[in-house]
C-alpha cells in the first residue's frame, strides 16, 4: 500500500512537472519572438526575396531594421503623442536614408513601390 502511494505521487510530481515546463517553454518563445532581433530578421527575409539583397546589404539593412524597431519601441514609451509621431517619423526617415545608401537604384524603386502598394 506505501508503495503504491509513493508510485501515485511520483506520477502526479512527474506530470506537474511536464505541464509546467511546456507552459514556460511557450511563454518563452512568444517572448522571443517579439525581440527587435527577430522582427528584423523577419522583415529581412521579406525584403531578401523581393529584392534579391546580398550579403552586404542584408547585414546593413538588418542593423538599419533593428535600429528602427528600436527606435519605433522607445517613442511608444513616450506619453507625449506629438513627440511619439516625431520620433518614429524619425526613424523611418532614418531607415529611408539607409535603404537608398544599400540598394542600387533598382532595388530602390522596386522598394518604394512595393512600399506604396
Amino acid at each position: 500500500m506505501f508503495k503504491m502511494k509513493n508510485i501515485f505521487s511520483l506520477a502526479i510530481l512527474a506530470s506537474f512537472i511536464l505541464f509546467s515546463s511546456q507552459s514556460l517553454s511557450a511563454q518563452s518563445l512568444k517572448q522571443n519572438q517579439d525581440r527587435p532581433e527577430v522582427v528584423a530578421n523577419n522583415e529581412l527575409q521579406i525584403l531578401t526575396n523581393e529584392l534579391d539583397l546580398n550579403d552586404i546589404q542584408r547585414r546593413t539593412l538588418f542593423r538599419a531594421l533593428v535600429t528602427k524597431e528600436v527606435s519605433f519601441r522607445k517613442s511608444e514609451l513616450n506619453e507625449n503623442k506629438t513627440t511619439m509621431e516625431i520620433d518614429k517619423k524619425k526613424a523611418n526617415d532614418d531607415f529611408h536614408s539607409q535603404m537608398k545608401k544599400t540598394l542600387d537604384p533598382d532595388q530602390f524603386e522596386k522598394w518604394k513601390n512595393e512600399l506604396n502598394n
